[in-house]
Order: C-alpha cells, then structure tokens, then sequence
C-alpha cells in the first residue's frame, strides 16, 4: 500500500456533527510547514530521526503521560509528517453503536467482509470494558477539553517551545517558530476508525511507511 487510499490532503476533514472528545479510534496525521524534511531521513527501511524529530518524538510521547483519557496504538515519525492512531476512552461515557451513528448522519460504512464489526466488539484494548462507539454530539465553536483538537494544539505548541529553546541553545540561523511561523501545517488530518479491518488496514500502513517513502505523496524530493 504506497498511500492510504491516495490521499495526503491536509485541510479540514472533521466530520460533521461529531464530538471530538468522544470515545473512538482516530486515525490523524500532522506534517511539518512546507512539507519540510526536518524530523529525520529514511536509511534502509528505517527512520532515523534528527535532533528535531527526537524532540517531536519526546513531546509527542509526554501527551499520553498527561492525557489520561489518551492511548497511542500506532505512529511512526517520517521525515515530514506523523501517522497515528490514538483512541479517546472516556470509561465513565455513555456508548452506541458508531455505525448507526454514522450512517443516521449521511456518512456511508464501508464493507470488509461478512464478519466484520464495528472496533471494539470482542476487543479490550488496555483492559478496560469492551469499547464501542459514542453518541454523536453536535460540534461547538470551542477547543473541547480532552478532545482531538486539545491534544493536537498542546503538542504542537509543546513543539514550538521545545524547538525554539533548541534553536537558542545551539545558536542557530534560523527563524523561530512562532504563529506566523509554524513548525508544523496548522491543521492536520482526521479518520474515524469505523471497524477491526480498517483498523488493521490503517496499523499495517502506519508500519510500513517507511519501507515505501520514496513513493511516498509527502516525499517532495521524489
């Protein structure tokens, strides 16, 4: 799989009426400004991060130190971009099922197969209860606390800093970052999980990223 279904658009994908705080799996991907090649370089399969990227990494992990109601399952750092699933589980919400929810708002399920079930049927990730999916509950003009959006600005501003401190310390010709000057694309891209096999499809591809980056849509030296 070079690509996750040929896209690599980073703009506004949220998914109308749905609460990004909610219980859920979420398939993100955040890339540097301009596409910069700055997190690291590829050497036989594998990414091999620069001083930059082991500070992205650093920050990166400390979310999920601090973030209780956020679980990293996969992620790989590339040279300009960051895939990850990471799943949301509030254990004290109430949950439906996420493929009536999505379906009753006009979003289509895919079909993989006779047996497949939404995620979290039979599966206890982290040994908590069998999760499945929340109620959608309409978006409001705010940065919901614990949410997506929440933990996505915290790393990025926790970036900035740590970049900036980096910058200073080692005397540096470059600009700050700052924001007019962004070290990552302001927005980011979101999936919603749907079921087991997309999962696993997705996981697969966040492994293997690195074996395929030179025909990687992100790798603009290519």
């Amino acid at each position: 799989m070079d690509k996750y279904k040929n896209k690599y658009k980073i703009g506004s994908h949220r998914l109308r009426n749905w609460d990004y705080s909610s219980n859920a799996l979420y398939f993100l991907t955040i890339v540097t400004q301009n596409r910069e090649c700055i997190l690291g370089d590829i050497v036989a399969g594998e990414i091999k991060l620069s001083e930059m990227g082991k500070i992205v990494q650093n920050e990166f992990l400390k979310s999920f130190e601090i973030r209780n109601e956020l679980f990293l399952h996969e992620c790989i750092i590339m040279p300009n971009h960051l895939h990850m699933i990471v799943e949301i589980c509030h254990p004290e919400n109430e949950s439906n099922d996420l493929i009536d929810n999505v379906k009753s708002h006009g979003h289509n399920v895919e079909s993989h197969g006779d047996n497949v079930q939404p995620y979290g049927y039979g599966v206890e990730p982290h040994g908590r209860a069998v999760l499945q999916w929340q109620s959608i509950k309409p978006n409001r003009p705010v940065r919901l606390p614990k949410s997506i959006s929440s933990f996505i600005a915290g790393f990025k501003s926790a970036v900035n800093t740590k970049i900036d401190d980096y910058i200073d310390e080692h005397h540096l010709p470059i600009p700050k970052y700052n924001k007019q000057n962004h070290f990552f694309q302001p927005n980011y891209h979101d999936h919603i999980v749907r079921n087991d096999f997309e999962y696993q499809r997705i996981a697969y591809y966040i492994i293997q990223n690195p074996t395929v980056w030179e025909n990687d849509k992100l790798n603009h030296k290519k």
